[in-house]
């Protein structure tokens, strides 16, 4: 594939552009065609760590190497993260198979192929370990961090995360004056903006106090004459490769994985606030009567936005 730039003589990263995760999504654009706005973006999101790794490397143009080649050294590097536990293994699978999709969209070679789970081992639906910031004291540890280091709206996505169990785009995105307003009036909100999959059913959150306080923060933080977590003219993707990514670094230090650890700690406390027990992954197996573990599996299940109840496994712990 020879990429949309390849008339003006250039052919660095095939043709895609000297910066290689701007060559990467300009590759999904081209290979995926309208349309498909979340995958493309998904698919970017993480193929932005290859772009990482492949720097550290001395690596800047793929067309000067074995891109197959690389995607196996890259496939090694995120294997050994997984063993060395800081990367979970459904992440480490979805890096590794993000990074051969771009790739394979870059070059237009289709046989570019390794296997994930050669890597990373087979991922489990169930979460194995408590979140690190189910005690609130770490996530705030964390947006404190965060906030004396410049980065105030990668704390709000911190809060906003561990309060409302709100993804990275979500929290990112919301209509923070629209959710301030439900909050205030009603005691809940309706998540929208930024949701995957560009669903648009009511997806209805509880605020508890601590929730409306971190929509009152990121209200605060919010750029001037924006609505949400974005300055004007900034992108998603800017904002998740500048301040989100560096942001990463207060987050380990304060003991926790990732802002997705953020959106299972939401989801293990209101698990006890539904059925009066913790959560498996905390006790170690289920303790609330059957039926009421999967009525509040359900319910979590809608307020995270996920369709399926067992997605639910992968926030608190299994049913047995």
């Amino acid at each position: 594939m020879a990429g949309k730039y390849s008339a003006a003589g250039s052919s660095r990263n095939f043709g895609y552009g000297r910066d290689l995760a701007y060559a990467g999504r300009e590759a999904l654009i081209d290979y995926y065609g309208d349309g498909h706005f979340a995958t493309v973006a998904t698919h970017a999101s993480r193929f932005g760590q290859f772009s990482e790794w492949a720097r550290e490397q001395g690596i800047r143009d793929l067309a000067r190497n074995d891109p197959e080649r690389l995607l196996r050294d890259f496939s090694e590097y995120v294997g050994q993260q997984v063993s060395s536990k800081n990367l979970a293994v459904a992440y480490g699978q979805n890096l590794i198979s993000s990074a051969q999709v771009v790739l394979r969209a870059m070059t237009g070679d289709s046989g570019i192929k390794v296997s994930p789970s050669d890597y990373c081992g087979s991922r489990s639906n169930v979460r194995k370990d408590r979140p690190g910031s189910l005690d609130r004291a770490q996530a705030a540890k964390a947006a404190a961090s965060m906030r004396a280091a410049g980065r105030d709206r990668a704390a709000s996505v911190v809060e906003l995360a561990r309060e409302l169990g709100l993804r990275e785009r979500e929290a990112t995105l919301a209509d923070l004056p629209r959710l301030e307003r439900e909050a205030r009036e009603t005691g809940v909100v309706n998540i929208q903006e930024g949701a995957k999959g560009g669903r648009t059913a009511d997806r209805l959150v509880p605020v508890s106090q601590e929730a409306y306080k971190a929509l009152r923060t990121a209200l605060d933080t919010s750029p001037e004459g924006s609505r949400n977590l974005l300055a004007a003219g900034e992108s998603y993707r800017k904002f998740v490769d500048g301040e989100l990514r560096e942001g990463r670094q207060e987050l380990k230090a304060a003991g926790i994985a990732g802002y997705h650890d953020c959106r299972a700690a939401y989801a293990c406390e209101r698990y006890t606030q539904l059925t009066g027990h913790e959560a498996p992954v905390v006790t170690g197996s289920r303790i609330a009567p059957r039926d009421l573990d999967m009525t509040a599996r359900a319910e979590i299940s809608q307020e995270l936005g996920h369709v399926r109840v067992d997605v639910v496994g992968n926030y608190i712990g299994g049913v047995k």
